[in-house]
């Protein structure tokens, strides 16, 4: 009997190594496939059709393409209009779809929208974990806006969209020429910090991956980072969940998570403070439009101020995905923005 229960509890031991082991695995690449191709001011690029769950949010017009920024790892780009560029980021762990309704507040027939998807997120490349870094980020977002081969834009960022697309931006001198700034940060910490509760537990190695890989899913999560948690019903955290968790890699959104510098010497600081004096060297027209109601970045909105010393501000009930809440107040800036850069 005794040997019985020892083999008994070997067993569990050892098939809970293997849980934690494949809990903590790094990931492979996967590197989607689209079908035919598309023209972009002359480029051709590998066209992605959109799956009917995602295509039926968007209109007709939209096109949807993938460019390869390294070897195997592609960048979903959705555009839509053409004219002015505008380069529009989105953060984790959303898509570039996010600005859907943004898009259908503004004039396609004067400005070019342009909608790039983080890697590992949406219909993107996924990753490693270990690759996620905001240097890896800010280089694959800048290469692809380097195939584009656009002159000037203006710029709209949330969430990680911020600093990688900022960060992308800093590495093509002169391209911006305005920005709106939504709910993010450009600054490193000077001090040991904290985000959030949740990132904090992200942090923590095996607990991070036990709860938000196998416990609860960061995308039924959505809803209660709103001001109204209705805007984000189960088709829409569906349209973000679904590229990601059936793609066999859906190692991004911890990953991200874990990529938020909580010091000064955490891996992403280097890169933070890079731009930060890069938002310090600006001289844009610049609106901020902010979800005061945000759980993780609300609070953030006097450091946002400084960072843009008499930038108007646009101050709203929403949460932390605000583009589902005030999208016509997100597009009332960004004109504002495209009016006086034209």
């Amino acid at each position: 009997m005794k040997r019985l229960v020892l083999i008994s509890l070997a067993v569990v031991i050892i098939a809970a190594i293997g849980a934690v082991f494949a809990m903590t695995r790094d990931g492979q690449i996967v590197s989607p496939e689209g079908r035919g191709t598309v023209a972009i001011d002359g480029s051709t690029f590998e066209a992605f059709p959109l799956p009917d769950y995602a295509a039926q949010k968007v209109s007709s017009d939209y096109k949807s393409y993938f460019i390869e920024v390294e070897p195997g790892i592609k960048v979903h780009m959705l555009e839509v209009g053409s004219g002015y560029p505008v380069f529009l980021m989105h953060g984790n762990p959303t898509s570039g779809l996010l600005y859907r309704k943004v898009v259908e507040e503004l004039p396609t027939d004067r400005l070019r929208l342009i909608m790039p998807t983080l890697v590992g997120l949406g219909f993107s490349s996924k990753i490693p974990a270990s690759q996620h870094t905001l240097d890896n980020h800010m280089r694959w977002i800048n290469t692809a806006l380097a195939q584009l081969d656009v002159t000037g834009l203006v710029y709209v960022g949330q969430d990680w969209g911020g600093p990688v697309g900022l960060g992308a931006l800093s590495r093509s001198p002169g391209l911006i020429e305005g920005a709106v700034v939504l709910n993010t940060g450009f600054n490193a910490p000077k001090e040991a910090s904290s985000l959030s509760r949740a990132h904090d537990i992200a942090k923590t190695p095996i607990v991070g991956e036990l709860l938000f890989e196998r416990v609860v899913s960061i995308f039924d999560r959505l809803p209660d980072t709103q001001g109204d948690p209705e805007s984000i019903p189960k088709d829409v955290a569906d349209l973000y969940g679904r590229p990601v968790l059936e793609s066999g890699n859906a190692k991004a959104p911890l990953a991200m998570m874990r990529m938020v510098p909580n010091s000064p010497d955490e891996p992403s600081s280097e890169q933070m403070r890079e731009i930060e004096r890069y938002v310090a060297g600006l001289n844009i027209p610049v609106e901020i439009v902010w979800g005061t109601n945000d759980p993780i970045l609300g609070r953030g909105l006097p450091q946002m101020k400084k960072n843009f010393p008499g930038a108007p501000a646009t101050e709203t009930q929403a949460g932390h995905f605000l583009q589902e809440e005030v999208p016509a107040e997100i597009a009332a800036a960004l004109l504002r923005i495209v009016d006086q850069v034209q």
